[in-house]
């Protein structure tokens, strides 16, 4: 992969369009007060007030009800936003095509719908580096529906056949998936009702196969699935929930749609974290842009997919997606490195007292730790991506991670932990037992999560414990204390890892060292080199 597809879709990192400069930021990410606009200049975000927008900021300048809506998205959120719609938008703006518009969809809230229907379904993206920063208005979402509002409007909209793409971001837990057999899991009473009442459908499943059906019938090409989820093997995992829900139904049906439907994986990857009022009212003094919910987002931009489609592909290769006959590598690279150093981080620097992740990387034994976490125990189990230097890679993650001007929540990191771990670090560490290879470090982010299920950090303050089974795990992480055998007998969470006696006793020294001496005391301890030395 070249440099260029890394970067911004419109320009450099640290740079803005002509006629915009970047602006710069301090850290914490609020943009000066010098540049503050004032408020009579301050204008609601519309179609209409777009003229009024170009001065401080880019501003769509193709014609937008000229736009097909070819793209349904399923559960909008920051991360659609700042990721898979711009690339959407720059095929807009830079006139490759006009006939992939964009419709999203949202199952089980209408904050979003309330947010962007005023807009004219329009919004804000500031993208934020050390150097500065720079916005731009989005256009190419033509429309969203709050399904349960209307059931039949979504299921119109996935029949139609100009819709040639559905994507996906609903969480890794939202597949329904056993960990165990990878088998759908129909023991759900929306999944029940969907099966019963197929023109109301409560779940994604029931919509997309429900529209597939009639598609099928009416002798329309089927859309392509396409997941968006920090997954392995997204594709996958999203053919074998469709393909599982449609057996629930009509095995004909299911058959039809495993021969004909296209479930490309894909690999997506910006740090977007959630966007505070303080951050809207940032944009509003910065910009004059009145917006119910822009989006910040760091300048880097990645996604890989799988070159296989049911009703042919965007273009989206013209504007830095690559496509790729595999994915797996590319998203292995990322799950086990980013996502998986996420956690590890997460976890640990909530315990010592940090709340963001730019200063935990300014803490030189976390630093420290984080690369030799990636350099010694992640890298040598990664089969190499094409194209891909994995070394500059890993130096472009230690940039992102601490870059000041994004400075990403921990309690965005440690949320879902019973399905992020197994997913993103668990895998690296049983493969590394398996094969002899060091994982002390591995292990001490995993001691760094039980520690964290508790619920309070080194100095007593209360942690977020936000996940499925935090009632659960809280439980367990209490009774077992230093000891990790009770919650390593929860096998739906841990597989076998529980079965390794030198692997336990490990655990259970990282938890005691970390009760002992605190959190950067035990990860110097265990992270050889002048990295790692206290401050």
């Amino acid at each position: 992969m070249s440099q260029a597809e890394l970067l911004p879709l419109r320009a450099p990192a640290g740079t803005a369009p002509a006629g915009h400069p970047a602006v710069p930021v301090p850290p914490g990410g609020v943009s000066p007060a010098r540049n503050v606009v004032a408020a009579a200049d301050v204008h609601p975000l519309t179609d209409a007030t777009l003229p009024l927008h170009e001065a401080q900021l880019s501003v769509p300048t193709y014609d937008r009800s000229a736009l097909t809506p070819a793209v349904v998205h399923f559960s909008v959120g920051g991360f659609h936003r700042a990721h898979q719609l711009l690339y959407f938008d720059e095929l807009a703006e830079r006139r490759i095509s006009d006939g992939w518009g964009v419709v999203g969809v949202g199952l089980h809230s209408r904050t979003m719908k309330e947010a962007l229907a005023p807009q004219d379904h329009l919004y804000t993206v500031v993208e934020r580096s050390p150097d500065g920063e720079r916005a731009r208005v989005v256009g190419v979402m033509v429309g969203y529906h709050f399904a349960p509002e209307n059931p039949a409007a979504v299921l119109d909209l996935l029949t139609d056949e100009r819709t040639r793409m559905v994507s996906l971001t609903i969480t890794d837990s939202g597949y329904r998936l056993d960990p165990r057999t990878g088998l759908f899991d129909a023991d759900d009473p929306d999944i029940r009702a969907d099966v019963r009442e197929p023109s109301s459908p409560r779940t994604v499943f029931g919509y997309l196969v429900e529209a597939l059906d009639r598609r099928r019938r009416a002798g329309i090409q089927p859309f392509s699935v396409v997941s968006c989820d920090n997954m392995h093997r997204n594709g996958d995992a999203a053919r074998a929930a469709v393909v599982g829900f449609a057996q629930l139904r009509d095995e004909v049906l299911a058959r039809w749609i495993a021969d004909r439907v296209a479930f490309p994986s894909s690999m997506v990857d910006r740090i977007t974290p959630h966007t505070s009022p303080e951050e809207r009212a940032a944009v509003a003094q910065r910009y004059g842009v009145d917006d119910r919910w822009p989006v910040i987002t760091e300048p880097f931009s990645q996604w890989v997919i799988e070159d296989t489609f049911s009703a042919g592909r965007p273009p989206l290769d013209a504007v830095g997606v690559r496509f790729v006959a595999d994915v797996g590598s590319y998203e292995l690279m990322k799950t086990r490195l980013l996502n998986a150093s996420h956690c590890a981080l997460g976890y640990l620097g909530s315990l010592a007292g940090y709340a963001s992740l730019d200063q935990v990387m300014a803490d030189p034994v976390l630093a420290g730790y984080v690369a030799r976490l990636m350099d010694v125990e992640v890298t040598p189990l990664l089969p190499p991506p094409d194209g891909i230097d994995l070394a500059e890679y890993k130096r472009t993650l230690l940039q992102r991670f601490a870059n000041p001007a994004i400075a990403d929540g921990l309690p965005r990191l440690c949320r879902r932990g019973s399905t992020k771990m197994p997913h993103h670090l668990l895998p690296s560490l049983r493969q590394a037992i398996e094969e002899g290879r060091p994982h002390g470090l591995l292990t001490l982010a995993v001691a760094g999560w039980f520690r964290y299920l508790r619920g309070t950090d080194e100095a007593g303050r209360r942690l977020p414990v936000e996940d499925a089974l935090a009632e659960q795990l809280q439980a367990l992480a209490r009774a077992g204390g230093s000891d990790p055998r009770p919650l390593l007998g929860e096998t739906s969470v841990f597989g076998d890892l529980g079965s390794h006696p030198a692997f336990v006793a490990d655990l259970a020294a990282a938890l005691t060292a970390l009760d002992r001496d605190g959190v950067r005391a035990t990860v110097a301890a265990r992270t050889p080199g002048p990295a790692a030395l206290p401050r």
